[in-house]
């Protein structure tokens, strides 16, 4: 759970984000919000150029059946656990700033499997840091990853992604240490055998 200030996001004296189908109650909210996004998820996704406008596009695919806001990046602040997120009048600049790193990097193709590791694990970090929209933050962030992945020829073998340990990854990369996601990342993927 968020704690935000001032959080026009949510219902009147509830922390329960105001949503397409008017549920007051945040666990049918979270089972809508998981079983939509998963059918959108299995949808073709919206093509881009690996932007900070396609990272927004993917988030608007996946959630433009819950919020009105899909795709939109946050204007209200927000932190996890005491940890704030970037400032809402900071989104743009700081993600035109590790889009246009990404971009810069080729979006990290003919690279060794170890240097997409680190350079993967270290954009992820920096997006999660910024944490663009009010929710649905992970799901595009792994979605969109997904497919840097596949334009860098990388295989993600999803499956065996454990979500707990990928949080407690992006938490450790939020303080700075990205050596937990480096290795989570590492297992995910498979390489083709000419890029070793």
């Amino acid at each position: 759970m968020y704690d935000a200030t001032d959080d026009p996001y949510t219902y009147k004296n509830s922390t329960v984000l105001v949503n397409k189908l008017d549920l007051r109650n945040q666990d049918e909210l979270d089972d809508f919000e998981a079983e939509i996004t998963n059918a959108r998820a299995g949808e073709p996704l919206p093509e881009g150029n690996l932007d900070f406008a396609h990272f927004c596009a993917v988030h608007h695919h996946l959630f433009q059946d819950v919020y009105d806001w899909a795709g939109i990046p946050r204007t209200v602040r927000i932190s996890k656990q005491g940890s704030p997120f970037c400032f809402p009048e900071h989104i743009h600049t700081q993600a035109a700033k590790i889009f246009a790193e990404l971009r810069a990097r080729n979006y990290l193709k003919y690279l060794s499997a170890k240097e997409f590791v680190g350079h993967a694990a270290h954009f992820l970090a920096e997006l999660n840091a910024i944490h663009v929209f009010r929710e649905g933050n992970g799901r595009t962030q792994l979605t969109f990853f997904a497919l840097l992945a596949d334009r860098a020829d990388r295989s993600l073998d999803l499956e065996k992604l454990d979500p707990e340990a990928m949080l407690h990854a992006m938490i450790s990369s939020f303080d700075g240490d990205e050596s937990e996601l480096t290795k989570i990342i590492e297992e995910l993927i498979s390489n083709k055998p000419d890029q070793e």
